[in-house]
């Protein structure tokens, strides 16, 4: 058996919040112990063929004016039409780090998400201010239920 192949896209900068939450996130999906292919994209350098070759998805981004990284929006922008009806049902979690509350972040990517006709596979997870001890946990859960899921068959 093949070892699932996971995406993970991130927007934010070197040294941000946004990157402890992504590495959190990768810890999780090794920690599951299930083999598994990983790439790790920043959300401008990720394309169409990245996300055809996913067979799960992690998407983080900071949350910008209320907003997700224009980088994330720019991958979107870039790979929604390549993609149209051919990653329908694609497993997929959200990770935002907020500086307010995080919800019109996770209302825009839960709509394209809904548009690419993604399964979300948790709730969003927000993680407001400085990323603390409960919110990498949540992060390396999100990662590890991705991973196992997708190992057994689940997603």
């Amino acid at each position: 058996m093949n070892a699932p192949r996971i995406l993970l896209v991130y927007g934010g900068h070197a040294g941000g919040r946004t990157e402890a939450l992504r590495h959190a996130l990768v810890e999780g999906l090794h920690e599951a112990g299930e083999a598994l292919e990983l790439r790790e994209r920043r959300a401008l350098d990720a394309g169409i063929d990245d996300l055809l070759w996913a067979q799960g998805l992690l998407l983080a981004t900071p949350e910008h004016f209320g907003y997700m990284s224009g980088a994330l929006k720019d991958f979107f922008d870039r790979t929604y039409y390549p993609a149209e009806g051919r990653t329908e049902g694609l497993p997929y979690g959200l990770c935002v780090s907020a500086g307010n509350d995080g919800t019109g972040t996770v209302n825009a990517v839960q709509r394209i998400a809904t548009g690419y006709r993604w399964t979300a596979i948790a709730e969003p997870l927000i993680a407001v201010g400085a990323p603390d001890a409960d919110a990498l946990q949540r992060c390396r859960e999100l990662g590890a239920t991705l991973a196992a899921g997708l190992a057994a068959g689940v997603f």
